[in-house]
């Protein structure tokens, strides 16, 4: 083993850089990562008189009479659009709707790989927030749900918060909503770990974006205390002093929100004074390395937890939190351990949705979901594994069924379904999807990539 920190830390550096490099020669060679594939079974041409003219004509007939049975005729129970602008795509920012495909493409193929669920990317040129609603509300027909993404604030917050209104389908912000779920139930785990109540505990919140915003509104909502939250955005910490964000509350309302629930001992300063004497920090602001410095997180209390959520790459490296005394630290990428990243939460959570048609998704859905991620580590629970990781798939039968049970419990699901119905469900769909693609690998229809 090497004992030298710097070449352990060039290496790891390294290894971290290595997806990218992936993705530049395998994207080219694949062209995309989803297609459309036929579902019903054509054993000849005279079956295309069932599939569409002149047989298709009975089910629109029954559908125009009784609408609810479009989700017995087509596929529009298990089909979510992704809808992004392109205004802010990972840690890259306004890059516009075509660049941001990929990443829409790649939502795509984790929908249907870990939750069973067809998804449609659709990147649109629109930007002004009454636009987005209105294209939303307009292909609503086609979907069972809508996932929007990467969609810049304040728009994002307006957006969302019409959409619940207005649309007859669930919508929901992944950025948002995914994000904070995970972040809770890596955090409901970690602090297990170091053994910590979390209404004991001060978190500061660096960023002040959409994941962080419904990170606080959740974490309050879980017993965090709000007056030991310090929130920074890039201005610097949130509070009633913030005579900036009180002339824009209108637009920003739920930053302004922040600011009049947070910081209670009305602290100034930017990361290092957010920092100082906390117990956790959650970061999801400019992409590092040194967004956060090790000499910051040696002010924490004792047994620290950091979640550096940023992508491509996180505020700190692991390596250099671990050097500075943190107990429990978490990344958004895939290639360490603990990681915090959605792709845990929407696949589980839309199966769930879907399956019992619900209405919308409620903050007490996040929650149920949040509850059962930490809830499926069990006795694996260590340091290092705050988290399920993707290869756990049972884990998505599991929150489909908690998710779904409670929109039951709500009111909000249309086909109330019991708690055993929903997790056989799932399974049934998840283990379906996963095996077609083992299938198309085998098979051929998926050509294997030459080697680098």
């Amino acid at each position: 083993m090497n004992s030298n920190p710097a070449d352990n830390g060039a290496e790891l550096r390294a290894r971290a850089e290595a997806p990218a490099r992936e993705a530049m020669r395998l994207h080219p060679f694949y062209r995309g990562k989803v297609e459309t594939g036929i579902k019903c079974r054509v054993a000849g041409f005279d079956d295309f008189a069932i599939w569409y003219s002149p047989g298709v004509a009975a089910p629109c007939r029954d559908i125009a009479e009784r609408p609810e049975r479009v989700f017995d005729h087509t596929n529009r129970g298990n089909t979510v659009a992704v809808v992004s602008d392109g205004s802010r795509v990972l840690g890259l920012g306004n890059i516009g709707p075509a660049a941001g495909l990929p990443v829409m493409e790649g939502k795509a193929l984790l929908f249907k790989y870990l939750g069973g669920v067809d998804a449609v990317p659709l990147v649109v040129d629109l930007h002004e927030p009454q636009a987005l609603v209105d294209f939303v509300l307009a292909i609503q027909p086609s979907f069972g749900g809508i996932n929007l993404e990467d969609i810049a604030q304040p728009s994002c917050f307006e957006v969302l918060d019409r959409l619940r209104e207005q649309a007859e389908i669930p919508v929901w912000h992944d950025d948002q909503q995914g994000t904070a779920t995970v972040i809770l139930a890596g955090l409901i785990n970690a602090l297990k770990v170091v053994g910590k109540g979390i209404g004991d505990v001060a978190i500061a919140l660096i960023g002040a974006g959409a994941s962080n915003t419904a990170a606080a509104r959740l974490l309050m909502a879980s017993g965090a205390d709000p007056g030991r939250c310090y929130v920074v955005d890039s201005r610097g910490l949130l509070g009633r002093d913030r005579r900036d964000v009180e002339a824009v509350r209108d637009r920003f309302a739920a930053k302004w929100r922040l600011c009049l629930e947070t910081n209670a001992e009305g602290r100034t300063g930017g990361i290092p004074e957010a920092i100082r004497d906390t117990d956790v920090v959650i970061a999801c602001s400019t992409p590092g390395p040194g967004t956060i410095r090790p000499e910051w997180l040696r002010t924490m209390r004792r047994d620290a937890i950091v979640f550096a959520c940023a992508n491509p790459v996180p505020e700190i490296w692991p390596w250099e939190a671990a050097e500075a005394g943190v107990a429990v630290f978490a990344t958004g990428r895939s290639d360490f351990p603990n990681q915090v990243n959605n792709s845990l939460c929407f696949p589980g959570l839309f199966r769930g949705v879907l399956d019992v048609r619900a209405r919308t998704i409620t903050d007490t859905m996040c929650l149920a979901a949040a509850r059962s991620l930490a809830g499926s580590v069990g006795p694996r629970l260590s340091v290092d594994r705050i988290l399920p990781t993707m290869d756990d798939w049972e884990v998505f039968p599991r929150e489909a069924a908690d998710v779904g049970t409670q929109a039951v419990v709500e009111g909000v699901a249309r086909r109330p379904l019991s708690w055993a119905e929903l997790h056989e469900s799932a399974e049934r769909s998840i283990r379906r999807a996963r095996q077609m693609a083992a299938d198309a690998m085998e098979l051929g229809h998926v050509p294997k990539a030459p080697p680098a």
